[in-house]
């Protein structure tokens, strides 16, 4: 072997031993056997279980009367707030309405009894009927045998005359030959006597035959709160009018036996309706107010 050739060797030899010092000292990595799971079909990370919803702060939870079966008076002769329509041949009215509603809240079921007014307090101190519902005003001398809800509405005293009355209430109150009706035993008979001397206040059983009598010209006014009023000028069209006010302040609720345990119950109703907005639209749909 040439000297030349001896030389090119040992460098060759040389310059493998000093690249095989300076590579890294790298462990291949073991190949995994298990199946790739393709990134589409891998199962999402699980999601949070969320809260179970909560009651709104300061909710109150209404009395529940289990199905018990309540019997409410009314007259069926009182529009707005119970009448029969004659279309239907069905008692309807703001009563029916409301007490449904009341019963809707609180698990109970209406039983509604007509009643006659004259001598309803009576009854109601006795226990004959669970509850009246007849746009009863709230009054102390009431209060002394019976229990009152809260009330509902608030109306006032109005003098109904027909639709061709010419005269004032003040030139009605000063004709000595002029008669007023009204319903016996009501605060409309009191306040028809307040302002029109009592001899010329003839009472009637219910405000459909004060207001016979009127639209007959067998009297020539009726002392009636004037929901009502608009009521009976809504049913005779062109025949009735509202001569004036008389009073603006009583206060309507419904009536129970004394310590009767459906008060409350009936209450918690109330004012949640009152504050949910649905007593303001059931009061707008009869009439009650504006």
């Amino acid at each position: 072997m040439k000297k030349s050739h001896i030389l090119a060797l040992f460098f060759f030899l040389f310059l493998s031993i000093l690249v095989g010092a300076c590579a890294p000292n790298v462990t291949p990595s073991p190949v995994s056997t298990e199946p790739v799971t393709p990134a589409e079909t891998q199962a999402p990370p699980a999601a949070e279980t969320e809260a179970p919803p909560t009651e709104p702060a300061g909710a109150a939870k209404l009395p529940d009367l289990g199905g018990r079966v309540i019997t409410v008076a009314v007259e069926n002769a009182y529009p707005p707030f119970n009448m029969i329509d004659q279309t239907m041949g069905e008692a309807v009215g703001w009563d029916y309405d409301a007490v449904r509603e009341i019963c809707r809240r609180i698990n109970c079921v209406p039983e509604f009894k007509q009643a006659a007014w004259d001598g309803i307090f009576l009854a109601m101190q006795a226990g004959e009927y669970d509850m009246l519902a007849d746009g009863v005003t709230i009054t102390a001398e009431r209060e002394e045998i019976v229990d009152f809800s809260i009330p509902y509405v608030t109306v006032g005293q109005v003098l109904l005359v027909r639709e061709d009355e010419t005269a004032t209430i003040d030139e009605i109150k000063a004709d000595a030959n002029r008669l007023i009706g009204t319903q016996l035993g009501t605060t409309n008979e009191i306040v028809a006597k307040e302002h029109f001397p009592a001899e010329r206040v003839k009472s009637f059983e219910d405000f459909g035959a004060a207001v016979l009598a009127l639209l007959s010209k067998d009297i020539d006014g009726v002392v009636i709160d004037n929901v009502s009023a608009l009521s009976f000028i809504k049913e005779n069209p062109g025949k009735l009018k509202v001569a004036g006010q008389l009073t603006s302040d009583e206060q309507l609720g419904f009536v129970f036996p004394p310590g009767s345990d459906l008060r409350e119950a009936v209450n918690a109703a109330l004012q949640s309706m009152i504050e949910d907005g649905t007593l303001e639209a059931l009061n707008k749909k009869w009439g009650l107010t504006q």
